[in-house]
């Protein structure tokens, strides 16, 4: 099987040998490369969102604390959310697409390599341009991740902040949009002979509803951007309200989507990761392909429940297509469940990431149906419930799905292992630290307490949860710092992984660690493919063979 000089041609990469150097990463059309560059990229930005969320923290640790200004603290919690949101968990996952699906789909690279790179330099662009609002005079877009209109006009928010923003997001989503569209090619074209759609991995199949939603909905956000840039330029535009609710629309036409293109790849890892470590093949296979293709059709229908307060929404259709996703995520959850019952489970490092994931990533799914029952949204509309279901939606689920890919795929990536000590402790404080900094969020949502306000009266009685809130997230803090140490201590002491070092059961286990340039070589051929999970199929047949 050679697939070298295919591969070659089809990506008009250099026949010389890879360069070592800044500038062969920097062009270098090799997905993993790519990957791992996105990867990366939102690696670093996750540590800085998380210092933007430790100084907010402490401004709201007592009540009355003047630690930063109104307007610094208003630039920190929309960077914050603006960096988590367009910076991080969504190009992580894109990018774990990039290094993954051409592996596991038996490719030797992916489908438009150059668009694949320049769309890993356009993300890089946007968030570089979104952090260099903080060096301006008047300081970086303070209007949160959403950036409503007529508040983020040039009349309300003057200043190289927002315009910035608005630049860096852009680019960002762009660059987005492309490295989704050669993630989906790549599963849907170029797959090993053998690799039928219905023997995909399950993670493959995440990937693959994820990018139909970043085609679908990402070009709305375009729109609205351009909508906003207009806006800034000459502000009468917003003088209408029906220009500012228009903009409400396409925002939160893709603004809803983008939920589950920051879900759907950490659950296809998790599931990836439950039946490695569970001895068993993932249960509900073809139920659960099913349910995310449904599910990504359904998240182009709710976007109308974020807009319930306004009174411009039709209350009774989006609360019925909201409450509609149960179905599909109710199959998904028992699919994951289902194939850890009766399995023989290994409590790795990974394992214990991807189980946490389950009852968490369910409070945050659960409270979402809640806010989108208009009876109750009309209660916590902006208040701190709003703020603990996003963060049990995006940290206590998908971050924690994405730590199990990191432990997971480490080895493959890196050819060494994480430290298995260092990562219960990272696991243990970061389950700590994620509960006592967002459970008690939901009571003060509850109690009334408004979000995106930098501080609160003594009176109002929010001080000792915002206490308790503040101190989990010094948990946080210490489990990433044990985090940033594993990675150190790995790359240190680089102790080496065999190629499978997990008994895994799709194609990327079956080359070596880390993968040569074309993935696959005449010296590491593809095994035959018989299902979502060859690896195991080889080791059943050769177990019934030695019997």
């Amino acid at each position: 099987m050679t697939l070298a000089p295919d591969a070659a041609r089809s990506t008009g990469a250099s026949r010389s040998v890879r360069p070592r150097s800044w500038l062969g990463w920097a062009i270098s059309t090799d997905h993993k490369r790519i990957g791992l560059l996105t990867m990366g990229t939102a690696v670093v930005l996750l540590f800085l969102m998380g210092i933007l969320a430790l100084l907010m923290r402490s401004q709201l640790a007592q009540p009355e604390q003047q630690v930063f200004s109104p307007d610094l603290y208003n630039q920190l919690f929309s960077i914050h959310g603006s960096g988590m949101i367009y910076m991080v968990m969504t190009p992580f996952a894109i990018g774990l697409g990039v290094y993954l699906v051409p592996l596991q789909v038996g490719a030797p690279a992916i489908a438009m390599p150059r668009t694949t790179l320049f769309g890993y330099w356009l993300y890089a662009l946007g968030a570089v341009l979104m952090l260099t609002g903080f060096a301006m005079p008047t300081g970086a877009h303070a209007d949160g991740w959403f950036s409503y209109p007529p508040m983020a006009s040039s009349v309300y928010t003057p200043g190289n902040g927002t315009p910035l923003w608005i630049v860096g997001v852009f680019a960002a989503t762009v660059g987005s949009l492309g490295m989704g569209w050669a993630v989906l090619w790549t599963a849907l074209r170029k797959r090993a002979r053998g690799m039928t759609m219905l023997r995909l991995p399950i993670f493959t199949w995440s990937m693959i509803a994820s990018t139909l939603m970043v085609i679908g909905a990402f070009p709305s956000l375009l729109a609205a951007l351009t909508l906003l840039a207009i806006g800034r330029v000459e502000p009468s535009v917003f003088d209408s309200n029906v220009w500012n609710i228009g903009y409400q629309h396409l925002f939160w036409f893709y603004g809803h989507p983008v939920v589950y293109v920051m879900f759907f790849p950490y659950l296809g890892a998790v599931g990836e990761v439950l039946a490695v470590f569970s001895r068993r093949r993932f249960f509900g296979y073809k139920g659960t392909v099913i349910s995310l293709l449904v599910f990504a059709a359904l998240s182009m229908s709710v976007w109308g429940h974020h807009m319930f307060a306004t009174g411009q929404a039709t209350n009774d259709y989006y609360s019925l297509t909201s409450i509609a996703l149960l179905v599909p995520a109710g199959i998904e959850y028992f699919a994951l469940v289902g194939t850890v019952l009766g399995g023989q489970l290994v409590f790795t490092t990974p394992m214990l990431f991807a189980l946490a994931f389950i009852p968490q990533f369910l409070i945050g799914g659960l409270s979402g149906i809640m806010v989108g029952t208009p009876v109750i949204d009309y209660h916590v509309t902006d208040s701190y419930f709003v703020v603990a279901h996003l963060h049990y939606v995006l940290f206590a689920g998908s971050a924690f799905g994405l730590f199990a890919a990191v432990y997971f795929w480490w080895p493959k990536v890196t050819g060494f292992l994480l430290d298995e000590r260092l990562g219960r402790v990272h696991f243990v404080l970061l389950v700590i630290g994620t509960n006592l900094t967002f459970l008690p969020m939901f009571w003060l949502g509850q109690f009334g307490m408004p979000r995106r306000v930098a501080t609160y009266p003594e009176w109002a009685g929010f001080g000792a949860l915002n206490l308790v809130s503040s101190i989990g997230a010094a948990f946080l803090a210490a489990g990433m710092i044990a985090f940033a140490m594993n990675i150190q201590v790995s790359f240190r002491r680089r102790p080496k992984a065999p190629a499978d070092p997990w008994q895994g059961h799709s194609l990327e286990w079956a080359t070596a660690s880390p993968p040569p340039r074309y993935n696959f070589t005449p010296h590491l051929p593809l095994p035959p493919i018989t299902s979502n999970a060859p690896l195991l199929d080889a080791r059943t047949r050769q177990g019934q063979g030695r019997a």
